[in-house]
Order: C-alpha cells, then sequence, then structure tokens
C-alpha cells in the first residue's frame, strides 16, 4: 500500500505504473527469472527510495507498480531499475543471455504512466479548475489537501 513520504520540505505519494518488454520481445520471463526479478526488487528498496507496490510478469514483459520520491526522474527509475535487474538476472541466469544473443536483457523501450491515489484526472482538473469556488465537498471527499 501506498504511503505519504513526508520530507524537509515536501510531502508525496508518487505512483507509477511502468512496463518493460524483453528484448526482441523474447519469452525470457519464466517462473525463475520472475522469482529473481522480485528479489532483486527487494534489495532494490533497501538501497533506493523505491517501493515495488506490485510486480506482474508476462513472459515477454513486466509490469511494475513503484512508488518512488521526486528526486528520482522517471528516466532515473527506469535506467535503474532495467540495469540492476539485467545485470543480476544474466549473473543468476546465464542461459537467458544465450536466449537474448548475449546482448541486453530489457528493450530499449518502456511504458511509463502515473497512477492517482486521490482520484483520476477528471475528478483532480475539476478541482484544479474550480480553486477558489467553494469546492469544499470534493476537497474533503478525496482529501487533497494533505498540509
Amino acid at each position: 500500500m501506498s504511503e505519504f513520504i513526508h520530507k524537509s520540505h515536501n510531502v508525496t505519494v508518487l505512483l507509477y505504473h511502468l512496463v518493460f518488454p524483453a528484448k526482441y520481445r523474447r519469452a525470457v520471463l519464466d517462473v525463475g527469472v520472475d522469482r529473481a526479478i522480485t528479489e532483486i526488487c527487494v534489495e532494490i528498496e533497501k538501497r533506493y527510495e523505491i517501493k515495488f507496490l506490485e510486480i506482474g510478469t508476462d513472459e515477454d514483459h513486466i509490469h511494475f507498480l513503484v512508488q518512488s520520491v521526486p528526486t528520482y526522474s522517471i528516466t532515473k527509475l527506469v535506467t535503474m531499475i532495467k540495469s540492476l535487474t539485467a545485470r543480476e538476472v544474466f549473473k543468476k541466469y546465464p542461459h537467458v543471455k544465450k536466449q537474448l544473443w548475449g546482448g541486453e536483457f530489457w528493450s530499449d523501450g518502456y511504458f511509463a504512466s502515473t497512477v492517482g491515489k486521490h482520484g483520476d484526472e477528471s475528478m483532480i482538473r475539476e478541482y484544479v479548475k474550480n480553486q477558489g469556488n467553494n469546492y469544499d465537498q470534493l476537497h474533503s471527499d478525496h482529501q487533497l489537501a494533505m498540509f
């Protein structure tokens, strides 16, 4: 479950849905590789300000629901997760490297989307548009002002 992260000058709940396809869309994410990636992500959580809320794999791609802090850009998160997981998977499962012709584990591309904890885009749009117009019901229903 996501939580508010309190820093000296901000409070954030930054959630991202990330999807990484395997290189060449090869079906290399078997049960062992899936387990290894999950274990690697637990180690990443210990070293960085990242929390993996969910991890779901298909044979040729993986989905992450990640919470992070504003000091990590999406590009930084993606680069960090891809490089650390790829390096460790290749160490633990050398046969995967052969399946990918000795190259990279992840495709260069990825999907990234923000995830709202307190409402969808249309609700937030209305909230922002109506600032100063006694919009207390929406404000209290969704607890947007947390400061």
